[in-house]
């Protein structure tokens, strides 16, 4: 190695690049970065009082003891007796106003209780109950007899004073023991059961939740109740038949959509009928809307005698062709599935159909429904010729029809 290269390598230019020197023409505003944890404040030392805490400062001036007038309104007013207020003097003289002032707190923070619990009572949901003892068990407890039972009938009868009224005979069933054994297995069993919830306790009241058998209506059908007028045993009383059930398909750009369609009659059996429809993604969502529909849709369909139609009636829906003919007592309803269960829910019970050319079922159960609405009916036919209607059986046979 020569002796220059040394030398040259020495007074040589640093290896580093050159950056030259260039303005930051970024148009916004340079932000500062936001810590990725934030800043934790330093605990509070132990005692320090509380800032979400509000303490009512209380003194022992504000505890004063029952003055005369006080008293006087205990006895007349409330009805306390001497003893008590000789046990209310002992308990105000046995605690000192300065330890109430000292240790009691008032707090009026947003957690704190709505009530003042003086633990004096137990509470039969919250506290633990308190049971009866184990001692109170008898293996040989058992029910009286009718001849025991008779026999505290006439030991009451017989010591049963002279002016003895029914409130004694009312002490007397109340007190009257049922089983024969320990008094105690009677009066107070040995349970394992959880204690009952005691009544006026609404703010254990779960929302949805009633009383036992309360059954909860649904929103839906308050809403149907207000439109139609009906109440809830009536709307229960609907005979009620889903006569076409299908699954549709909606093309859109998402694909495919499919959904559950249900076309449904109903009918209180007594002149009232109604159809309704119903498509939702789910099959119990559609068939609640179609059954809510038809009873919103009902209504009433003329029947001669209660059991027919007026006359025959011809209607054409789409490519269905549709005849409904009135038949006599006892024909009974020859028709398709569909036209049966639309007659029984309307309350017909003599008729006979034919539908020609197309038998779609959809189209099949509107032409009927549109039939049963689309009756001549006698009156309206003899209003509109100027005449008057008269029934030759009633007056021939003096309305024993």
């Amino acid at each position: 190695m020569s002796g220059p290269a040394p030398l040259r390598c020495l007074f040589s230019k640093s290896a580093a690049p050159y950056r030259c020197l260039r303005r930051n023409l970024h148009s916004s505003k340079q932000l500062h970065q936001r810590p990725d944890f934030p800043k934790i404040p330093t605990k509070a030392p132990r005692g320090a009082p509380r800032k979400d805490v509000a303490r009512t400062v209380t003194t022992a001036d504000d505890f004063k003891a029952y003055s005369e007038e006080d008293k006087r309104k205990l006895t007349t007013h409330f009805k306390y007796t001497p003893a008590q207020l000789a046990a209310i003097e002992a308990g105000e003289a046995a605690i000192d106003p300065k330890d109430l002032a000292e240790q009691a707190m008032m707090r009026d923070d947003p957690f704190a209780f709505e009530y003042y619990d003086d633990f004096a009572t137990i509470h039969p949901v919250v506290d633990k109950p308190i049971r009866a003892p184990e001692e109170n068990y008898d293996p040989k407890l058992r029910y009286k007899n009718e001849d025991e039972i008779a026999e505290d009938f006439v030991k009451f009868i017989e010591e049963m004073p002279e002016d003895a009224t029914r409130l004694d005979y009312m002490k007397f069933m109340d007190n009257m023991r049922l089983t024969v054994g320990k008094e105690e297995a009677e009066r107070k069993p040995v349970s394992s059961l959880a204690p009952e919830i005691p009544k006026g306790l609404e703010s254990l009241k779960q929302p949805g939740i009633g009383k036992p058998g309360e059954v909860e209506i649904d929103p839906a059908m308050k809403r149907l109740m207000r439109q139609t007028g009906f109440s809830l045993d009536d709307i229960k009383r609907f005979r009620v038949k889903n006569l076409v059930v299908h699954r549709v398909v909606n093309q859109t750009k998402m694909g495919k959509i499919q959904s559950m369609y249900f076309l449904t009659v109903a009918g209180n059996g007594r002149g009232l009928l109604g159809i309704g429809e119903g498509k939702s993604a789910e099959a119990e969502d559609a068939r609640r809307q179609a059954h809510y529909a038809a009873i919103r849709n009902v209504q009433p369909i003329p029947r001669y005698e209660d059991r027919t139609i007026y006359g025959d009636v011809k209607v054409k829906m789409g490519a269905v062709e549709l005849e409904l003919m009135t038949r006599p007592p006892g024909f009974g309803i020859r028709c398709q599935d569909k036209i049966f269960e639309m007659c029984r829910c309307a309350g017909i019970s003599d008729l006979a159909a034919r539908v020609t050319r197309s038998r779609n079922p959809m189209n099949t159960i509107k032409a009927t429904f549109q039939a049963l609405l689309s009756q001549k009916i006698p009156d309206e036919v003899a209003r509109g010729l100027g005449k008057k209607l008269v029934d030759v059986r009633k007056v021939y046979y003096g309305g024993n029809l």
